[in-house]
Parts: structure tokens; sequence; C-alpha cells
């Protein structure tokens, strides 16, 4: 090799390592199978805001409700597919306590779960978080029958409350909160996870994920909204206990939240994954070790100081429909139901005489329009709950 071969080899070299990236190194390792992106894909979509599905309902009532929810599967397994494919075609890659209180008792868990260092390093967690998913909604739907069945529950009322105004404004309060039921932020840095050749790794686990969906989301917002009717809480756990008086065991209420606690440590630990690619890529030298103490003392000091800001705002604004349908209409709506046809389109230019031109248009325009009109119903219905709010409240 002559000496210009060789310079530019080292140049070459050199390069290759100023690109390199700890956030891409270290958090978003590819070693996974599509059973693995199953798992992260489930854990970050069938959340404990499924939950909150027969709430919405009783905003929208039987039929309109299960439309929204059987549209919304369609319509985010559609977008997420789409955003696997643009990726892969882009990129070619082969108690007694209150409740403000119990949530700063939940971030010291969260605080240890954070370190984790790789989303890889989640798949066997995920797994167990996907058999908990499981087991609160199959405990959540127990419930709600059991309480149907029995004299202790509410006279059952479908009816939807409220005048016009009230109706109109709810009805897109509950779409913004299924959008959330449905939301992930996070496709992109699953995919990432994927150990080559990728292609059809994801829609594996997209159905892996929508199978769960399937069983879990349908189940707990019909037998809820059944059960309780227009009586349905934010969270329909909290109907499981009127006035202090529970209207099953204790210790299966006790068994339902301590698995819905669980597998929300789980989603917590999948989404601070981006911020931990950020923080990792911030502070970490991709050319020491993973495990060095030049990359651990930084990333044990900002994960834990990111931890520590989400769980305090958690802990001072526990409203959680509220939150859940402000977060659905500024944030998933657009993120999950919008931007992914609106980008195939742009990117790829598929023919304007295409049938996936027309359907990306048409879900673009309709979900635009009902994510605007979502977004000031979810701060009217904050504004309207303002006088019930204050910080750290126990709710």
């Amino acid at each position: 090799m002559g000496d210009g071969e060789h310079e530019s080899s080292i140049g070459a070299a050199s390069q290759d390592q100023k690109e390199l990236d700890a956030g891409a190194r270290f958090v978003l390792k590819s070693k996974g199978s599509w059973l693995h992106c199953g798992y992260h894909l489930t854990t970050s979509i069938v959340a404990p805001p499924l939950l909150s599905l027969p709430y919405a309902f009783a905003f929208l009532g039987w039929s309109i409700g299960l439309v929204c929810l059987v549209i919304g599967a369609l319509v985010t397994f559609y977008s997420y597919n789409l955003i696997s494919l643009a990726i892969y075609l882009l990129l070619k890659p082969e108690g007694s306590l209150k409740l403000y209180e119990f949530v700063m008792v939940f971030g010291c868990l969260m605080l240890v779960l954070a370190q984790v260092p790789s989303f890889h390093s989640l798949r066997h967690i995920n797994l167990v978080s996907l058999v908990l998913c499981l087991c609160y909604s199959a405990c959540a739907t127990a419930g709600s029958i059991y309480v149907g069945y029995s004299s202790k529950g509410p006279e059952k009322d479908y009816s939807v409350l409220g005048d016009t105004e009230d109706r109109i404004f709810g009805m897109f309060n509950a779409i913004a909160i299924i959008a959330t039921s449905y939301g992930n932020g996070i496709i992109p840095e699953i995919q990432a996870t994927l150990a080559p050749p990728v292609k059809g790794k994801m829609f594996k686990g997209l159905c892996v994920c929508y199978t769960i969906v399937a069983l879990t989301f349908f189940s707990v917002a019909i037998s809820g909204y059944w059960a309780f009717g227009n009586q349905s809480d934010g969270l329909i756990l909290s109907n499981f206990v009127v006035d202090g008086r529970p209207l099953m065991p204790k210790w299966f209420i006790l068994m339902t939240n301590m698995f819905t606690i669980l597998q929300l440590s789980a989603v917590g630990v999948v989404y601070c994954q981006p911020t931990n690619e950020v923080l990792e890529r911030a502070f970490s030298d991709p050319h020491r070790a993973e495990f060095s103490l030049r990359n651990v003392i930084p990333r044990v000091i900002s994960r834990s100081i990111s931890v520590i800001a989400a769980i305090t705002i958690a802990a001072m604004l526990p409203f959680f429909g509220d939150i859940n349908s402000l977060i659905g209409a500024f944030g998933f709506m657009p993120l999950d139901f919008v931007l992914p046809v609106v980008f195939f389109n742009l990117t790829f230019k598929p023919s304007k005489r295409s049938a996936i031109f027309w359907l990306n248009i048409t879900i673009a325009v309709v979900f635009s329009a009902l994510g605007v009109v979502a977004a000031v119903a979810a701060v009217r219905q904050i504004v309207l709950d303002a006088k019930t709010y204050r910080l750290f409240a126990n709710v």
C-alpha cells in the first residue's frame, strides 16, 4: 500500500471515529429479534392509559366509542407500518400514602431502572411487561364484570351527559384519550434495536403488539363501560372503590394495582430511551468502553436528573384523564396519525392516482381536523376542571 493510500485509509478511519454516536452505540444496540421488537412495541403502546378507555366511552356512547377504538387500531397499525417502511427504505439497514408521596416512591424505582444501559437490555423486562399488561387488563375486565353483575355497582346509564356543547367537546376530548392510548412516539428507536436483516421484522413485531392491543383495549373498554356507564372514572380502577368502600375483595384491588404499577415502570423506562440516547450522545465518549467510569458517571447523573424532573412534574399534576386527552391532542394525534402519512407522501411521492396516496391524504385531513378540535376540547376540559386542581393533589 502506498503512502497516499495509507494516509487516505487513516483519514477515513479517523472520520469514522469522529462520526461515532455514543447514543446509537450504547442505547440503540441493533441486536434484537422481531419477537423482542414485539415486546418493546407492546410495552410502549399497551400501557395504563388503556384503563381510561371506559371514561372515553362515557363521552362517546357504545357505537361511536367502538368505532373510534377500531379506527384508532387500524390507522395506527397502518401508520406505524408506514414509519417502519420509510425508515427501512431510507436507511437500507440490514395504601396510606398520599398520591404525590407514592409518585415519589415510584420515582425511586424509576431512578434504578433508568440506569439500564440499552434498549436491547430491556427485552426481558418488556416480556414481563407484556404479561403484566395482560394481567391487569384481565383483572380490570373481571372486576368490571363482577361489579356489573352485583348489586354494589351504580345503576347502568349509557346516556351521554351534558348539554349539546358539553357533548360535542366531550366527544373530541374522548377521541384524544383514545389517541393517547394508541400513541407510540418511539417507533424509530424500537426499529433501531433490530438486528439485520430488518425487513419484515417490524411488521411481525407490530402483529404481536396489536394482538395484545385487541385483547386488552377492547375487553377493558367494553366491560368497564358496561359496568359503570357514564359514571366511568378517568381511571377505571377508581370505580372499584366508592367513598372508601371497596366493591370487591381488597386483595383483588391491591393485586390489580400492583400489576399496573409494575408495568408502568417498564413503560416509563421504554419512553426514557430517546432521552437516554440524547444524553449519551451529549455526555458519553463513544471511544471509551460503555461501562468505563468516563461514561458511567455522566450516564447515572444525567439520567437521574431527567427522571427526577419527570417524577416531580407527575407528582404535581396527578390528573390522569385530563392529562391523557391533552397529550393525545397535542402529541400523539399529530405524531401517530398525521405526520407518518404526510411524510410518506412527501418522501416517496406515490402516484396521485394510487389508492395509497389518497388514503394517506384522507387520514391526514381527517385527523388534522380532529386534532385541532380535540386540542380545544382538551384545554376546555382542563379549564372546567381547574377548580378541583391543586399542586400535589391527593386525587
